[in-house]
């Protein structure tokens, strides 16, 4: 047999693969941008989502579940037996006796039930499929598999690389991803012998030089991030230094995504596709670099900031929609470039072209920016919210005020924008009075989008929580599931992602349950046939008229003059203080008096009052 360092191994030298549980509805930005630089150098690549596979044999409503619920790791517990064989743990489904409940919950499904379905997953299921994967596809072809790994890919792909390696060990199995940041990367590569490398970090300059490497017999241990054993022991190249300049970058490719997915009956045979196509226009957050928000384990140890000029993103967008046929984009960003406001964004406008483009921003945007926003095509937005208390905000180092967070929601509505944000809890130093105040005054957002996730928050590596944890955190440890996926000989402390322990100066469960009330309470006035609650204003000249339509046994209008409407209106754009709105309409009377008239507004609910600011709640009816 050739060693996996012969040249004249096959016609293709790279498959790039991505497995269970990534979800099935995208390609992956990851494996299409790395086959993209492999390209780029020189070396034939191509992608494998062969997640589509499994989704297409589970069901895409049963593997779309299991997908979308990761902290519970029930992915990586139904391929850890072929992961690990005679090492895997839990060969009597423990860990069903701990999170079925849980799991039946979220996945809609009666116990018993869930519990025999998941079982047969892992018994029967998943051997045949990963049987039928090495079979059917033609991996003589390549030298090198590689498997981006992030949240519960981990067992799947080590299952397939385990199965891969046992019927060519000349192969060169290489992994990296989120799940292989350092230590993680170094601990797998120790412990799971069907993992030959993994590169920590981004792989943009790695790649390539490690296939070169094994093209040509050179240097592995030159290879920036590549770690590896050798005698006995896991060495590592030097440090991956970031890419600066990200529109050096290719175009990524989604061509064998969409062939699989189509001919797996994923997606339909269509000139005009509805997928949304992953961008990456940026990496890092600005935000972190300054002032790290304390529960976020996100970028690792990449959070420096680089952006692609707008130039190149407007070239990318036509790119891909010329290419995929379809105008929907998902920015994998985790913050925008502020910058965009300014290059990017005018820019979509002018063209008139009609993307839909989904990101993340920083929640203290501002009405003018939200309408530029939608008017670029930016129809989803998921803003770091987290809480509508300014003193817990604060606590999470998150750099906004609670009136900033209620007065996105506000304008997102009336410009049509979604929004998709968390309620966050639990954080050292918050108090019962910042709880119940949060709940009290939820019943006054009814109008506005509710939280898609709302509990206590969950402690992830890399978060200032995990790294500054002397004081805070007190008997952490990873997260119970990993003991049922994970065999004995991997220290779970350096591989697990999510921990538990007990946090200083936390208040208990029993203190939220006010506030989880409220959000239910929320949410389900969202869930009728009558559409979502309303309070909007329409206004004249020192006149407005605000209906409220939150709940049903208050329903009315408010009718407002003079001074009165316009002292309203003045506190609608952004949160004000009474100082400020007294100085704007340049009242004769005391501040106090403002003060009062914004009490009353308060008492009433049409305005959020945050310390010294207030924000109006109303919406307006029409969009100026």
């Amino acid at each position: 047999m050739p060693s996996a360092s012969d040249p004249g191994r096959g016609d293709r030298s790279l498959v790039l693969v991505c497995m269970p549980f990534m979800d099935d509805r995208r390609p992956s930005l990851q494996a299409g941008l790395l086959s993209a630089v492999a390209e780029a150098h020189g070396f034939a690549a191509t992608t494998l989502h062969a997640n589509l596979d499994f989704a297409a044999g589970l069901g895409v409503d049963m593997y779309r579940a299991l997908a979308d619920n990761s902290g519970h790791l029930v992915g990586d517990w139904l391929f850890s037996l072929e992961a690990f064989g005679a090492a895997a743990p839990d060969p009597r489904h423990t860990f069903l006796d701990l999170h079925a409940e849980d799991l039946a919950a979220v996945l809609d499904l009666p116990v018993d039930r869930l519990r025999d379905r998941l079982l047969r997953i892992r018994r029967d299921d998943v051997p045949a499929y990963l049987d039928a994967l090495v079979e059917a596809y033609p991996w003589d072809r390549f030298r090198t598999v590689g498997f981006t790994s992030t949240f519960q890919q981990n067992a799947a792909s080590i299952a397939l690389a385990r199965r891969l390696k046992r019927r060519d060990p000349e192969l060169f199995t290489l992994f990296g991803g989120a799940n292989f940041d350092a230590p993680m990367g170094q601990e797998w590569v120790r412990t799971v012998d069907s993992i030959d490398a993994a590169v920590i970090g981004e792989a943009d300059t790695a790649l390539p030089l490690l296939l070169a490497a094994l093209a040509d017999g050179g240097d592995l241990d030159a290879v920036p991030g590549l770690a590896r054993r050798r005698a006995g022991r896991v060495v590592t190249g030097p440090p991956v230094r970031p890419l600066q300049n990200l529109d050096d970058l290719p175009m990524p490719d989604y061509d064998e995504y969409f062939r699989r997915a189509e001919n797996l009956r994923l997606q339909p045979r269509t000139a005009s596709r509805a997928v949304h196509l992953p961008l990456e226009t940026a990496r890092g957050c600005w935000w972190g670099m300054k002032h790290h928000c304390t529960f976020c384990g996100l970028n690792g140890e990449a959070m420096r900031f680089r952006s692609k000029s707008a130039r190149r993103v407007l070239d990318e967008l036509a790119h891909q929609t010329r290419r995929y046929g379809s105008f929907r984009f998902e920015a994998v960003d985790n913050i925008l470039d502020t910058h965009y406001f300014r290059t990017l964004f005018p820019a979509l406008v002018e063209s008139g072209a009609h993307y839909e483009i989904f990101y993340e921003v920083k929640a203290n945007v501002s009405r003018a920016q939200l309408e530029l926003l939608a008017d670029a095509g930016v129809t989803q937005i998921q803003p770091g919210i987290e809480s509508f208390s300014s003193q817990v905000l604060g606590l999470m180092r998150k750099g906004v005020t609670a009136a900033q967070n209620v007065n996105l929601l506000r304008w997102a509505r009336h410009y049509g924008i979604d929004v998709n944000w968390n309620l966050l809890w639990g954080f050292p130093g918050e108090s019962a009075q910042d709880c119940s105040a949060q709940a009290d005054a939820l019943r006054h957002f009814w109008h506005l989008a509710p939280p898609g996730d709302a509990g206590r928050l969950t402690l992830e590596r890399f978060s200032p929580l995990f790294t500054d944890r002397d004081g805070i955190l007190r008997d952490l440890r990873p997260a119970p599931a990993y003991a049922q996926v994970y065999p004995a000989g991997i220290d779970l402390d350096r591989v697990a992602y999510f921990f538990r322990g007990e946090m200083a100066g936390a208040l208990h469960d029993d203190d939220y349950k006010p506030l989880r009330e409220a959000v239910a309470d929320w949410r389900e006035a969202w869930q009728g046939d009558a559409g979502p609650p309303v309070l909007e204003y329409r206004q004249a000249p020192h006149y407005v008229q605000i209906y409220d339509g939150r709940q049903k046994e208050n329903e009315g209008t408010y009718v407002l003059e003079g001074p009165t409407a316009d002292l309203y209106l003045a506190c609608c754009d952004r949160p004000v203080t009474a100082a400020a709105v007294h100085e704007r309409l340049g009242l004769r009377g005391p501040v106090d008096e403002v003060r009062h008239v914004l009490n009353e507004f308060a008492e009433a609910g049409l305005v959020f009052r945050d310390g010294p600011r207030n924000v109006a709640l109303a919406v307006p009816v029409h969009r100026p």
